[in-house]
């Protein structure tokens, strides 16, 4: 059975006095609505990945810090956020043991998702600072989202630990969002709170909930200053709502400056050697900005090794580099198989090796594992063909660009008939196109075409006009037309 402590509010307070406005306190507040529902129950908004670079970019205490989950598991704080909010547990109507561990419940519950790990993110900065907090009490951790301690009542010793406190609130902001019949606060009635413990403002304030999240809000801490008010402020300053300038697939460099850094996944990943760069991109790519442009990402996983290299572990596993993965031999008479030339193997550290995940082992069967152009002797006609799949190329200009000193090989029909054939190739993402009949220039961002609102808008967001390739309109037509890339001054 689900457990959920529910925190009503401990009273609603109706007087005669006039209220107070927040707009008077900050004109961009409203308390009325503070957090869309979509953005509340946007569960997979960050990757563990990302959750542990945003602990470690504020220089947390949580970036290093680990505990048992609410099921008795030893993990990671970044791993306990994440999994409360991609890898909960529904077990109403199971029957569990006394003390049922997380491999029970995976076991036999439905697995759930519950709420946004970057709420979770700004409630443990508004409840206990644990975000910023350089040392914090061992209290502040065991309590690390106020859950099951509400106003004027000893807490609850049942919700004790940070592992239990990040899983419940996860839990209880999900009820709100389910089942807000249950609560005392509701989106669409009146109420008029009073802030005891505000430092901006004590006075009464008439709140109207626009939506369930805002009234959820409420439900939690039935305050505007400072609870409440403090969501607003933690969700501005670490999740930004003005959209970062330059989309993933963009070379950044700062002016001035001699590092380069990828934009992916919406971090910045910066490229340690040359090689790395070369082996990916060209450096007329490479796009230069203010320093503000580049601070508005936070920082990934670096980019060390080249596209392709072969590199040998300080263990002597041998891998292949392709993209972001890691790609092991299966053994010497594999890497003999492929005809790579032992001389061309360097030598990688643990460290740089684990920026990239494991990727499928190399076997004497993996075919074309750095890819090859193929022609298909019955049409013509041109495929791509990388790890047992063909995809066709249905666009000359694709091998003057993408596959530029890419030579084309000959094959069999009955080579070709073994490849699963597969979506036709398009280009990655960063590059600009234009189509053959029409002047409109786009840029690929997310696999999506993103049209520049004019020529101005280009020129000042740092694009070349040479980088521009001309394709077919059917080439183009494959992407899903995006959001428009215009120029923003920035605010003064």
């Amino acid at each position: 059975m689900k457990k959920y402590f529910f925190i009503f509010a401990a009273a609603l307070f109706f007087i005669a006095m006039p209220a107070a406005r927040a707009q008077d306190v900050d004109p961009g507040f409203n308390p009325n609505l503070i957090i869309s529902d979509e953005e509340i129950m946007d569960y997979d908004s960050l990757s563990l990945t990302q959750i542990q670079n945003f602990l470690q970019n504020k220089n947390s205490y949580l970036a290093n810090y680990s505990t048992t989950n609410a099921h008795g598991t030893q993990k990671s704080a970044a791993e306990i956020i994440y999994d409360a909010a991609n890898n909960n547990y529904d077990c109403s109507g199971i029957t569990l043991s006394d003390s049922p561990t997380e491999a029970e419940k995976q076991l036999k519950c439905r697995k759930i998702t519950t709420i946004n790990p970057k709420f979770l993110l700004v409630l443990l900065q508004k409840e206990s600072s644990l975000i910023e907090d350089p040392s914090p009490s061992q209290s502040r951790l065991d309590w690390a989202t106020g859950y099951g301690c509400p106003d004027n009542w000893a807490c609850n010793p049942y919700y004790k630990g940070f592992g239990k406190q990040i899983n419940s609130a996860s839990l209880q902001f999900l009820a709100y969002m389910k089942e807000p019949q249950n609560y005392g606060y509701k989106a669409g009635q009146t109420y008029t709170f009073s802030n005891p413990y505000g430092t901006i403002s004590n006075e009464a304030m008439t709140v109207t909930p626009a939506n369930q999240a805002t009234a959820a809000l409420y439900n939690y801490t039935p305050h505007v200053f400072n609870g409440n008010y403090n969501v607003y402020k933690l969700y501005q300053r670490y999740f930004p709502t003005q959209p970062a300038r330059y989309p993933d697939g963009s070379l950044l460099q700062v002016k001035g400056e001699a590092g380069v850094w990828l934009i992916q996944d919406g971090l910045k990943r910066p490229f340690l050697t040359k090689s790395a760069l070369l082996s990916r991109y060209s450096l007329d790519k490479i796009i230069a900005v203010d320093t503000s442009d580049l601070e508005s990402y936070d920082k990934g996983d670096p980019i060390s090794l080249p596209n392709y290299s072969l590199v040998k572990a300080p263990d002597a596993t041998l891998y292949l580099i392709v993209g972001d993965e890691k790609r092991q031999f299966e053994n010497q008479n594999t890497f003999k198989t492929f005809g790579f030339n032992p001389e061309e193997i360097i030598t990688a550290s643990a460290q740089d090796l684990s920026y990239y995940r494991n990727g499928a082992m190399l076997t004497a069967n993996s075919a074309y594992p750095t890819g090859a152009l193929l022609r298909d002797p019955q049409s013509g006609g041109v495929y791509y063909v990388q790890d047992g799949q063909k995809a066709p190329i249905i666009d000359k200009i694709l091998l003057s660009t993408k596959f530029k000193g890419k030579s084309i090989q000959k094959a069999s029909a009955e080579e070709l008939a073994r490849y699963t054939k597969i979506s036709p190739v398009l280009f990655d993402d960063g590059e600009l196109l234009k189509s053959e009949s029409s002047s409109a220039v786009y840029l690929i961002a997310n696999g999506q075409k993103r049209p520049f609102t004019s020529g101005n808008d280009f020129e000042k967001l740092g694009y070349k006009w040479s980088n521009i390739i001309t394709v077919s309109p059917q080439l183009l037509y494959l992407y899903p037309l995006g959001e428009a890339m215009s120029y923003e001054a920035p605010a003064e």
